[in-house]
């Protein structure tokens, strides 16, 4: 089966998981979703994340973060799409949820938040927002 957008499918799949209070899920490994694991972690919204091999196809385990009752994960929402793109320069990056959240984007230095590309004076495509 072949997705048109996995980053979209990366997303609802954290989304699901969270509605369903499971403290892990799996998705199909790509380098992308890797490095949006690893901002996730290094920002605290989730616990860890592990590559791995099954049925010699690489899978991505991302190990969910809760406190108490409340997940670390509000929310997630898919900004640039395949149908519509969002490039933005380093003066157009906004905060997210009044700085409570981050961007996520995709730039020539890697991907990174938007905090951190602005810090660098890089602007690129959003990804997603999460807080």
């Amino acid at each position: 089966m072949s997705l048109t957008d996995p980053v979209a499918d990366f997303l609802a799949r954290i989304r699901n998981a969270i509605g369903a209070r499971h403290q892990k899920l799996d998705v199909p490994a790509s380098k992308l979703k890797t490095e949006i694991a690893r901002i996730l972690k290094e920002e605290g919204y989730i616990s860890n994340y592990k590559l791995q091999e099954e049925d010699g196809k690489p899978v991505l385990r991302v190990y969910l973060k809760y406190s108490g009752s409340q997940a670390a994960i509000l929310d997630l929402a898919r900004i640039s799409r395949p149908g519509c793109r969002v490039y933005i320069n380093r003066n157009e990056i906004k905060r997210v949820q009044g700085g409570l959240g981050i961007s996520i984007m995709t730039t020539p230095k890697g991907v990174m938040t938007g905090r951190q590309a602005h810090r660098e004076g890089v602007g690129g495509e959003v990804l997603c927002e999460v807080w």
